[in-house]
Parts: structure tokens; C-alpha cells; sequence
């Protein structure tokens, strides 16, 4: 099953993202993938084909700032969390996504869920795997030193950043040919290091809490939280709470994986995806 890879402009910004269609039309709503830091859409490559062969369509966007999308200045996008759900928005809008499923994963991909919360009606079913959802989580430091002065700045132009921030929160090793498609992006230019620092310098990462955590009280639409147990950075426990408190959700866990669980884990977050998914089907 090939993945396509496509550019979208939408205003002043350039979005990249990768594309899956099922060999037959099914009718089925398509699935919206949103990576999380220092990731890219390659981080859903290998569970994309396999949610074609359940006949979804799915999409994968580099978020603005990441991969191959584009990497403006900080003068003209802010990085807030706020700035990716107004550019999110546009994107959807521009792709004419009306209602669909929706994955994240990850810093970053928790504007994803301000996304939804904000418009509960274009969202089918929500599946949250290891991404901040309450407001006693803090930023990791790994991921706090991106944005400090001068050590940020320096940090943030080493390519390898991207080996030791995805294996530490992995805590597994990444082939040698993946870690290339993830560094290409800080070996071709000084911007895409800047876009992670400024991302991080701007995360406001305690009011996009509150908002979330908030949000949950009207959330109605079906959940699905997907728990690498071993995730350095986020405890199950939130993922946990909330399942006991929403009306539709339910928590697959995996003992052995970490913060990215679609890197070593992919065959069973997909089953878990596509479970989830095909479920709505039955009325």
C-alpha cells in the first residue's frame, strides 16, 4: 500500500502531509494522525497502510514548524498553542476534512484535543495515545532545555537531539534509516531547530491544561486512550481518571512501551486503532 505525499498551501503556510486511501471506496470517515515533539507524520507510516486495508483513508500533516511543512518566523506565527489550532483548522478546512476521526500523540498534538473540544462536531471518535491530558503534567526537562536561552539555541541546532529525545522517551533504540528521515529536517536548514525552540518557548503548556481538563466535562464523543506504560514522561494515571469520569472511553495499556509507542509498537496500536474505529459501525 503506497503512501502518497502532498503539499497544501493554506494562506502563508506550506503543509506537507502523507495520504492513504483504501483500494475500495467505503464510505467510511476518514482518520486525522497528528505527530507530537520533536516527531513528524514518518512516525505513522507504518500504521497508515494498514488502516487502508480496513478501508480507512488516513492523513498524516507536519505540523507547522516540523518536517517538510513550512517553518515560519517567530514574527509571524506565534508557536502558542492557540497559533496550531488557528493553522490546524486552516488545514482541515483546506483538505475539506468535514467529519473524522481523530489520533494524537504527543507534546505538541495536545492542540489536537483543544481542536476537538473546540469543535466537538467534527469529531467522530477521539483516540489519545501518551499525550498530556490534565494540569498536574509538567513539560519534561529533556524537553524544557529546548527552550532556554543560549542552551536552547544551541541544543536545538544538533541534529541528534532528535535521537536522544525520541529513543529516551521511547526507551528503545530507532533504526539508523528512520532517525535519517527525523534529522533531515536540522541538517537542511537552522529554521527547523528554531520552529522546536520556539514551539517550546511557547508551549503554555498550563493553560492548554486547564482548557483540557475543563473541556472533558461536555466531552461526549467516543474515546480511546492508548498507554505506553513505561513513557518516561507521562503516567498512566491521568488516562486512567479519565476514563472513569467520561461517558464513552476506554484504555488499552501496553506494558513495554513508552512515550512514542507507533515507533516499536505499531502493530498493536493499530489493532487497538482500528478495533476502536470499526466499532462505530455497529449500531
Amino acid at each position: 500500500m503506497s503512501i502518497d505525499e502532498k503539499i497544501v498551501e493554506v494562506g502563508p503556510l506550506q503543509w506537507f502531509y502523507r495520504e492513504t486511501n483504501p483500494v475500495n471506496e467505503t464510505g467510511k470517515l476518514p482518520v486525522l494522525l497528528l505527530h507530537g515533539l520533536p516527531s513528524q507524520s514518518f512516525t505513522w507510516t507504518v500504521i497508515m497502510p494498514d488502516l487502508a486495508a480496513q478501508g480507512f483513508r488516513s492523513i498524516a500533516p507536519d505540523w507547522v514548524g516540523y518536517g517538510r511543512s513550512t517553518k515560519p518566523d517567530k514574527r509571524d506565527f506565534s508557536y502558542t498553542p492557540d497559533a496550531f489550532v488557528d493553522a490546524l483548522t486552516g488545514f482541515i478546512q483546506a483538505i475539506e476534512l468535514d467529519r473524522f476521526y481523530l489520533v494524537v500523540q504527543g507534546f505538541l498534538a495536545s492542540a489536537g484535543i483543544q481542536y476537538a473540544l473546540r469543535n466537538p462536531d467534527k469529531i467522530e471518535r477521539l483516540a489519545i495515545i501518551n499525550t498530556p491530558v490534565s494540569a498536574d503534567i509538567k513539560l519534561p526537562w529533556k524537553m524544557q532545555q529546548l527552550g532556554l536561552p543560549f542552551i536552547g539555541d544551541m541544543m536545538t541546532q544538533d541534529p541528534l537531539l532528535v535521537d536522544r529525545t525520541l529513543e529516551g522517551g521511547s526507551r528503545q533504540t530507532i533504526s539508523d534509516k528512520d532517525l535519517d528521515v527525523y534529522r533531515r529536517p536540522f541538517l537542511k536548514s537552522s529554521d527547523a531547530g528554531r520552529s522546536l525552540m520556539n514551539t517550546v518557548r511557547n508551549i503554555q503548556l498550563s493553560q492548554s491544561m486547564a482548557e483540557i481538563e475543563s473541556g472533558w466535562k461536555a466531552w461526549t464523543r467516543p474515546t480511546l486512550f492508548v498507554w505506553g506504560l513505561t513513557d518516561p514522561w507521562l503516567s498512566v494515571e491521568p488516562a486512567q481518571k479519565l476514563v472513569g469520569s467520561l461517558q464513552n472511553a476506554e484504555l488499552v495499556t501496553l506494558e513495554q512501551a513508552g512515550h512514542y509507542p507507533q515507533e516499536h509498537w505499531s502493530e498493536k496500536v493499530g489493532d487497538a486503532l482500528i478495533t476502536f474505529l470499526r466499532r462505530q459501525e455497529v449500531k
